[in-house]
């Protein structure tokens, strides 16, 4: 059952994470609730690459397993950002790490559309497309402020959001 759930909860879990990401921007989630679930994040990353690590030792879980590696220090920047900063809205260490989870994936969904066949292949290039769209949409909002960040900062949100959800969704199906 553990090995199952390895497999299938991220499906659910990466499109929650955008989805709490966008209704943050929103203003809709209180910083609060963002703390508690960057320290659900902190806890999850870690078990997740733990008790996967021997599963994920070659191949495109092996890229995988790297994003997740890095993301665990990334989502740490966010979880002191939100602990420390009068203001995390503009916390250089929580745009580090909302910035970051827009970032880490790209390279390992290029990789896995290279060594992927038919559908999987398009599914992963256009995932991995979308995020890195999404990701210049946030940081050009944030290099210019407003009165266009909030917008352009919920559209790239959208973009990362819906690549890395089409991509784990369908990852999930196929294994």
């Amino acid at each position: 059952m553990l090995r199952r759930t390895r497999e299938t909860a991220p499906a659910g879990l990466v499109p929650l994470a955008w989805g709490f990401t966008v209704a943050a921007h929103l203003g809709l989630v209180a910083d609060r609730p963002v703390l508690i679930a960057h320290l659900v994040m902190d806890v999850l990353l870690v078990a997740f690459v733990g008790l996967s690590w021997d599963d994920m030792a070659a191949g495109v879980l092996r890229a995988w397993r790297l994003v997740i590696l890095a993301g665990i220090p990334v989502t740490l920047a966010g979880t002191v950002g939100l602990l420390t900063a009068t203001d995390p809205a503009s916390s250089p260490l929580v745009a580090v790490s909302v910035v970051g989870w827009t970032l880490l994936p790209v390279p390992a969904l290029w990789y896995t559309g290279r060594e992927s066949r038919g559908t999987a292949r398009t599914v992963n290039y256009a995932a991995a497309t979308l995020s890195l769209a999404g990701a210049v949409a946030y940081l050009a909002a944030l290099a210019a402020g407003a009165p266009i960040d909030a917008s352009v900062r919920l559209a790239g949100l959208a973009l990362v959001g819906v690549g890395q959800t089409v991509a784990i969704v369908d990852a999930a199906a196929r294994y």
